[in-house]
């Protein structure tokens, strides 16, 4: 059978980095590369906020190739599908046949991913893909299997500022007010992944300042000397 060439869709978070370990576990799929949208501006990636150079160090963890597509600030659709489609089109070039990505259970966040890469000779793969109840098992999976990771971001209209800089564990879990998914699926939070089984050796990283921007609370990670 012929391998299914792969970039993973890469937000430098918990759920990107679980989708690396299922399909690396899978006999016809080979990951190539991680593809991830960044800020040309800040540097840093498109809505988690994560310095590329964490992204970078990422990469070489899973001894894989990064693909960053540079976007402007602020950021159109427009401005945003253009970029995408020429990443596309360069990865197509490539020999890459499917992207996958880390969503979960969003329908209409599946439907766009499919809309887009209608016609490009890619397909969309969705390794994680499962319900909302199955959530919280997911969650439990992710930690038990060694995966490590920090809450780099919090929607305050969801969860209390205090949570953003801790580290994703089954203490931050028990803390997640009622209705909020336990991987943040709906964007109540967001995180940086800086250990597991999907990476060679963890990436030394540090809390840095926290800031509310956008309406969110970012906290800032640092590589660690």
């Amino acid at each position: 059978m012929m391998n299914r060439r792969v970039v993973l869709s890469w937000s430098s978070g918990k759920d990107s980095a679980w989708a690396l370990y299922v399909l690396r576990r899978q006999p016809d799929t080979e990951v190539v590369g991680l593809l991830t949208t960044v800020n040309e501006v800040a540097g840093r990636v498109s809505m988690h906020a994560v310095r590329q150079e964490l992204v970078e160090a990422q990469a070489a963890a899973a001894n894989l190739l990064l693909w960053p597509v540079p976007l402007p600030s602020p950021c159109s659709n427009d401005a945003y599908e253009e970029r995408m489609s020429q990443a596309l089109h360069a990865l197509r070039q490539e020999g890459i046949t499917h992207i996958a990505f880390g969503d979960l259970y969003l329908e209409d966040v599946r439907a766009y991913r499919e809309r887009q890469l209608a016609g490009t000779g890619i397909e969309p793969l969705f390794p994680l893909w499962t319900s909302r109840p199955e959530t919280p098992r997911l969650a439990r999976r992710m930690l038990d299997a060694g995966l490590r990771a920090v809450v780099t971001a919090v929607d305050p209209h969801h969860l209390p500022e205090r949570l953003v800089g801790r580290p994703y564990d089954a203490a931050v879990l028990a803390e997640l007010p009622e209705g909020v998914d336990p991987c943040g699926e709906r964007g109540e939070f967001h995180t940086f992944c800086f250990a597991g089984p999907m990476f060679a050796g963890a990436i030394p990283v540090q809390v840095g300042e926290t800031v509310c921007r956008d309406g969110f609370w970012f906290a800032d990670l640092v590589p660690r000397p």
